[in-house]
């Protein structure tokens, strides 16, 4: 087994870099687009990749996250996760949104508590994968 000790990998083309065993199957992707943000109040990105933005729709959980470059199309994967802090904690249901709206350069996404009713949450994470 070897190690890869490098300070930055760059792909030969603008594509992102590929993972690949020695048959030349492609293993893995990183990433495209991921943020941590407070959803509650006025609303702040922590920390993000590939993030320029992020919308309150108006309603209660509801959000659009708006990336910086999109992605080649809509048909991405999309994850959420969310809650609030240990004093208030709640179950939370979480879904993308109104996928009809999902565009390669945004993902509209709400937040459902346990009892089905869109929530605002402290802590919402979410990540997409894909081309």
């Amino acid at each position: 087994m070897s190690t890869l000790a490098v300070g930055t990998i760059k792909s030969i083309s603008s594509a992102a870099p590929v993972f690949q065993n020695t048959s030349g199957t492609e293993k893995g992707q990183l990433g495209k687009v991921w943020v941590s943000f407070n959803g509650t109040g006025t609303i702040a990105i922590r920390d993000s990749f590939n993030v320029s933005s992020i919308t309150d729709n108006g309603n209660s959980g509801a959000y659009t996250v708006n990336f910086s470059n999109a992605m080649a199309n809509a048909n991405y994967c999309a994850m959420i996760s969310a809650g609030n802090d240990a004093a208030n904690a709640k179950g939370q249901w979480n879904a993308i949104y109104d996928v009809s709206t999902t565009v390669a350069g945004s993902c509209r996404l709400a937040l459902y508590s346990g009892t089905g009713v869109f929530e605002d949450n402290e802590q919402v994470f979410f990540a997409v994968f894909g081309d």
